[in-house]
């Protein structure tokens, strides 16, 4: 049986901010692969999370890419400063686009992968006339604002759904899981056609973190049912 390869990306939005440098040395000396970071403005969630000054505080210790999660209205103001601050990956959301496909062109000039989260309530099949032109897809499996909420099970129908909308016209698309995610449904999650696996309270709340983060990328999916 195989492993199948996937990636860890630590949700910083867990770390404590008040020692904010000892977790992202933990990350950096982790098994982990991104550093996922959320921006969130108190508009389109209700909550707001931390700026541009604090990510690129990030940036300059982190030793992994960024993938950034713009959870704002109106995220085309902000896309040169992410990638300023230090953003490889920038992924804005469906609801809040008017114009995605400009939206993702404009992530693309600045040399950055484009991302495209949905919300729980929203169908993978919106994403069919832009599947092609988006690097990764970032499914909420919890609805988006806090963390620690209990993990959406409908997530593993859209994930066969996006994977299933994307055969055949964008093969190396990333189907990023964020939301309730642990060694409980992690395999699960692979198997039904994940790639990057987001883990925020699970892994900083955890007493040896280290680990936690080594279990995650060790899951074997093939051992794992839905």
């Amino acid at each position: 049986m195989s492993t199948i390869k996937h990636l860890i990306a630590p949700s910083v939005l867990a770390a404590d901010f008040a020692n904010l440098s000892k977790d992202i040395q933990m990350v950096n000396e982790s098994e982990a692969d991104w550093f996922h970071i959320d921006i969130m403005d108190g508009v389109f969630v209700p909550n707001i999370s931390f700026g541009f000054p604090v990510m690129q505080a990030i940036s300059k210790h982190a030793k992994k890419p960024l993938d950034v999660h713009l959870m704002i209205v109106d995220p085309d103001r902000y896309l040169k400063v992410c990638k300023d601050n230090g953003a490889e990956i920038i992924t804005v959301h469906y609801e809040a686009c008017t114009h995605l496909h400009r939206t993702l062109a404009g992530i693309k000039e600045l040399g950055c992968k484009a991302g495209v989260a949905l919300n729980p309530h929203t169908s993978v099949q919106l994403l069919k006339d832009v599947i092609q032109d988006i690097d990764l897809v970032c499914l909420m499996s919890v609805n988006p604002g806090f963390g620690g909420q209990k993990f959406i099970a409908h997530t593993y129908t859209k994930i066969r759904e996006l994977r299933a909308l994307a055969a055949g016209v964008n093969d190396t698309l990333q189907i990023e899981i964020d939301g309730g995610v642990t060694l409980d449904n992690a395999g699960a999650l692979l198997q039904a056609g994940a790639d990057v696996l987001v883990a925020g309270s699970f892994v900083f709340n955890s007493s040896t973190p280290l680990d936690t983060v080594r279990k995650l990328k060790a899951v074997d999916y093939t051992l794992q049912t839905v």
